[in-house]
């Protein structure tokens, strides 16, 4: 081959890191976004009645709305940080809060409750900057209640070469790449979610592909 561009995306989802097995009623919510795109019949997804989501970025306020949307009766969004740090635009967390979402900051997520083996609520401990900017718990707790709790805290990337093959370097979690889009390996180019070229939007991804070609076809021509 004389190019290959890598576009694999961000195929696995950060764990809540919380001790204990996660019980029946937690998802991750790109997976189940992904089955709601995919579905023929909206009327045949099952939804729950109290839903908590946990993240702050696009991918949190896209489960929220659809979840609200598809007839949950109380959907909230729970955020570690302020407003202003959530990756989230500002038009994407007013567009949750005008379709019925309710956003939680300064909380993070302590345990998880469950009755017979499927969840039924959360544990938050309060959050805040120390003087040095850092992000600290209060020591204060609170609790909500949820029969379907969504986890959408960031995407990692996941190696689905075969293991014999040699994987580009990668920083952050990410493939490294150059101002051309090349990686480590000679011949190799990648774009998209799988880089760290900006927000991680569709928009984004088509303008790395984009880039990258134009930069190939300077390479190979």
């Amino acid at each position: 081959y004389d190019a290959v561009f890598l576009s694999v995306g961000l195929g696995d989802v950060n764990s809540l890191g919380l001790e204990g097995e996660e019980p029946k009623g937690v998802y991750d919510a790109v997976e189940t976004i992904s089955e709601l795109r995919q579905s023929v019949n909206l009327r045949e997804l099952s939804v729950g009645r109290r839903i908590v989501v946990i993240g702050g970025g696009n991918t949190a306020i896209d489960i929220s709305v659809q979840s609200k949307k598809l007839g949950a009766e109380d959907v909230t969004l729970t955020y570690r940080r302020g407003p202003e740090q959530m990756s989230a635009t500002w038009k994407e967390q007013e567009f949750a809060q005008t379709n019925g979402v309710r956003v939680k900051h300064w909380v993070a997520p302590k345990s998880l409750q469950s009755e017979n083996g499927h969840v039924c609520g959360i544990e938050f401990e309060c959050t805040e900057l120390n003087p040095e900017g850092k992000l600290v718990g209060t020591g204060e707790l609170r609790n909500m209640e949820a029969d379907i709790v969504f986890k959408a805290i960031g995407q990692t990337l996941v190696n689905s070469l075969d293991s014999a093959t040699e994987m580009p370097e990668t920083t952050g979690g990410k493939i490294a790449v150059n101002s051309k889009y090349e990686t480590s390996l000679a011949g190799v180019w990648a774009g998209g979610d799988c880089i760290r070229s900006g927000e991680d939007l569709t928009v984004q991804a088509v303008e790395d592909g984009k880039q990258a070609a134009l930069a190939i076809h300077r390479k190979l021509t």
